[in-house]
């Protein structure tokens, strides 16, 4: 299996993913093309011993900055270590790509060069987070701020296909994130895709909540990617800050803070299941290809599991299924959001629910 890698995506680059690369290339057995600088990246590869690891160098002359327009970087830098990359993927030459540069660039990118899968309009990132009883798969996390009806239903499909071919659940829940769990409860788009994902032959369970994210109610959380990344940087700020205020706390406690290292094995445990860095990276699901992107102040070991997620989804054939799925949904999905829609504008709402939102019970 030979993944590309953005050897100049992120802001330890390439430093962070060189070391990540030889990592994953040392603990999966992967191939890796490190897609940039050739000399810089050669030189950092120097550091590290990888007798025995198949890795190798593409050259790339151009790099997207962080703070870079996704649309210039696509029409000017056609030579950049993300197009590169995602070329690679598009060229055959690798099974799957891996960038923690500029997202938007990513995006479209991948869009652009790879397609986006017959039935898909736009492309999801989906991440997982931990919750009481396993794992949750919260998508769109940041890749569509304004999107229509009809794009999140397509969500819903993705994610109960990926719940189900990577994460291990037979039959994923599938939930809508609204503000609350009535059916009379959001705004028009909420409402509108509540009906059409109803319609859908996937266990939807209905709107959930922000605390359902992390309370094992549901397998997916479906919204778009403006509510998806604040509801993410969010949970990210408060593991964090959990994390601070703990060893603040352990640090105050004196002598009696021999106790601690009694229980030091539940909090690494604890710590490990909120730590980013175990899950790495998230697929961009809905493209012809395997695309995975990862924050930009990734952690070596968070690229690792990152190249990791690349394999899973390669030995799962992601964009196969979804498009195997999309197909088999095609007349429900168009269907469905058809009479959703009217629904919505006629002002009609479910039999027997309450017209009323103000009268809604929290």
């Amino acid at each position: 299996m030979k993944i590309a890698v953005d050897a100049m995506g992120g802001d330890y680059a390439p430093d962070r993913v060189v070391e990540g690369s030889v990592l994953a290339a040392g603990k999966f057995g992967h191939e890796i093309i490190l897609v940039g600088d050739e000399a810089k990246v050669g030189e950092t590869l120097k550091r590290h011993d990888i007798s025995g690891l198949g890795i190798t160098i593409h050259h790339a002359s151009e790099v997207v900055r962080m703070d870079e327009s996704p649309v210039e970087a696509l029409r000017k830098k056609k030579d950049s270590s993300i197009r590169v990359a995602v070329n690679q993927v598009k060229a055959g030459s690798a099974d799957a790509c891996l960038s923690a540069g500029n997202t938007g660039a990513v995006m479209a990118t991948a869009q652009f060069v790879l397609r986006t899968i017959s039935g898909v309009d736009r492309p999801a990132i989906a991440t997982v987070l931990p919750n009481i009883r396993g794992t949750t798969l919260l998508l769109d996390v940041g890749a569509n701020v304004d999107a229509k009806p009809s794009q999140l239903v397509q969500f819903g499909i993705m994610g109960d296909l990926y719940a189900r071919h990577i994460l291990g659940k037979e039959k994923p829940l599938v939930g809508l994130l609204n503000i609350g769990s009535e059916d009379v409860k959001g705004n028009e788009l909420t409402k509108e895709v509540h009906s059409a994902l109803k319609a859908l032959p996937i266990n939807f369970v209905g709107n959930v909540e922000g605390r359902d994210v992390y309370n094992g109610t549901v397998d997916v959380v479906v919204c778009d990617g403006f509510v998806g990344n604040i509801a993410l940087k969010i949970s990210e700020g408060v593991a964090s800050v959990m994390s601070r205020v703990l060893r603040a706390e352990i640090a105050s406690l004196g002598w009696r803070k021999l106790g601690y290292w009694f229980l030091a094995p539940a909090f690494q445990r604890f710590k490990k299941r909120f730590d980013y860095s175990e899950v790495g990276g998230a697929p961009l699901l809905g493209v012809n290809g395997n695309v995975i992107i990862s924050h930009g102040g990734s952690s070596a070991k968070a690229l690792m599991n990152g190249l990791r997620i690349a394999g899973e989804c390669v030995v799962h054939e992601i964009p196969a299924k979804i498009a195997a799925g999309m197909t088999e949904y095609a007349a429900v999905i168009g269907e469905t959001v058809q009479a959703a829609e009217s629904a919505v504008n006629s002002g009609e709402r479910p039999a027997g629910a309450d017209t009323s939102p103000v009268e809604a019970k929290e």
